[in-house]
This record gives C-alpha cells, structure tokens and sequence, in this order.
C-alpha cells in the first residue's frame, strides 16, 4: 500500500469513526460535542494519521476532539476512559492495547450513556457500538505468502528467519500469528525465534540486534508493526548485514529509510488486500 492509499484508508477509518459516534449521540444545535480518541501511541506513522484524520472528521463535525496518549500503557488506557467519564464527553473512540483488560472502563462507559467505538483491535462482545477495523490475521497471511513466493524466487528457496513482535499488542500478535501459520512447516524455512520489541522503536532496535548477533546465519527478519519495522532495519544496519538480511515489508514504507535497505514488498495490490477495509457494524 503506498503512503497515499495508507492515508487514505486512515482518513477513512477515522471519517467511519465520527459517523458511528455520531449516531450513537444525538447532535444538539446549541452545543459542540466533545469526543476523545484514545491512542496507543503517537510514534507509530499509522496512528498519527489516524489522529490526522479524525481530526478533520472533527472539525467537518464542528466537534472538538481531544486525544490521549498511552504511551503503550494499558493501565493509562482504562484511567483515560474513567476520566473522560468524569468529563461527560459525548463519545469514546479506542484503540486497545489490552482487548479484554480495557473492557470494564467500556461498560462503565456505556453505563454513563457514551458510546464508544473499537478501532482496529477486536474488543469481545460488549456494549461497543461498533468495531472498526482490518483484518490483521489476513495481513499477516499474505504477507506470509509473498514471504514464502520471494524466497523461493530470489533466496534460492532456503531461509532463517526471525520475528520482531511486540508482544504486548493484540493486533500485532494476531497478525504474527497469520504469518507464521502460513511460513511454518514450509519447504527450507526454519526460523530464529521471537523477541519482543514492546511496540517502542529503540526497544525493538535492542531486540533485533541481540536477534541478529545470537543467529548470525538468520537471513531474513519479520516485523509485525511500524516501530519494530523501523527498529529492525536500524539493527540490520548497524549491524553491517545489509546484503545478508532481508526484511519483508508489508504496508506502506516508513519514513526515513535510506536507498540501501534491504526492504521487500509485496505488489502495491497484494498489500492494498492486506490491509483490508474499514467495516463497521452497528
């Protein structure tokens, strides 16, 4: 997916968030309505652009937004709904880090009367107004299968490869899974193992290194998100392995990369499907 279709989809996603708020509040004439959006964090491209975009959806609203950073706390999550419970605001929109851990704060929040709509994790039945999302198991899937089409074409068909997770977030877990689901047991694919990079960049740059040096005949990395993305790449740099390490790629590519790394990715319409569409049910 290129970065113009990334932000589309993220505008879109956001756009699909208001709406659904939006009739889960009845709009007054005389009085702007206040919703929160609350994020996982705010280094990852992928949800600054969903920031971005709710914004604008905002504004079209002639509604105020207000964002919380959880800085990958779960803890923070469920303390941020109990104060915007406080604050009476009209709407909740959250992106979960712990799908079941944040489900008291939804009901409590769905007991005051403010609706509150999932974005992309998948909460367990609730009071929810609707789940907005991708399907990440299928992401990784597919990127599992472009994975498997590559090494066969250009790895001679023989390769270790490790993963970069973060360990602590449903979506990238469940998209983990897909992949390997789909590379596990395949002819001349053995893996290195798992570490955990903890969705923080310099986390995952620590943890792709010490991957690196711990399996120096691993030739491949997976990453399940955007920082351990960014973290695996720096760690295949410093660590000279450029020509040695491939790092399949399966959204959009992240800022700043240099020309020499050592990225694959799959057809701009193969990622475009694996990303999925927005779908919200009411």
């Amino acid at each position: 997916m290129n970065s113009l279709k990334r932000r589309t989809f993220t505008a879109a996603l956001a756009a699909t968030v208001f709406t659904e708020l939006s009739f889960g509040t009845a709009f007054a004439q005389d009085a702007q309505k206040t919703f929160a959006l609350i994020q996982i964090n705010q280094q990852a491209l992928f949800f600054n652009q969903m920031n971005e975009g709710a914004q604008k959806a905002a504004d079209a609203a002639g509604a105020k937004l207000v964002i919380f950073n959880a800085n990958n706390d779960p803890a923070a999550q469920n303390s941020a709904i109990e104060t915007y419970i406080q604050q009476k605001v009209d709407g909740i929109a959250v992106v979960a880090i712990d799908v079941n851990g944040i489900m008291p704060a939804v009901q409590q929040a769905a007991a005051a009367g403010i609706p509150v709509v999932a974005i992309d994790a998948i909460l367990p039945e609730g009071p929810q107004k609707a789940q907005i999302g991708v399907d990440n198991a299928k992401a990784g899937a597919d990127m599992g299968a472009f994975f498997l089409d590559y090494v066969k074409a250009n790895m001679d068909g023989k390769v270790k490869y490790g993963v970069v997770g973060a360990l602590n977030s449903f979506i990238q877990n469940v998209r983990q899974e897909g992949f390997e689901k789909t590379v596990t047991g395949a002819e001349g694919v053995s893996t290195a193992g798992v570490v955990d990079g903890q969705n923080i960049q310099d986390n995952a740059l620590a943890a792709a290194e010490n991957l690196i040096t711990g399996n120096p005949d691993m030739n491949a990395v997976y990453a399940t998100g955007e920082p351990a993305l960014m973290g695996a790449i720096a760690a295949v740099e410093s660590q000279g392995k450029q020509k040695d390490v491939k790092v399949p790629v399966g959204t959009s590519r992240p800022r700043r990369l240099p020309a020499s790394t050592p990225v694959t990715s799959p057809p701009s319409s193969s990622r475009t499907v694996a990303m999925g569409a927005a779908a919200a049910t009411r």
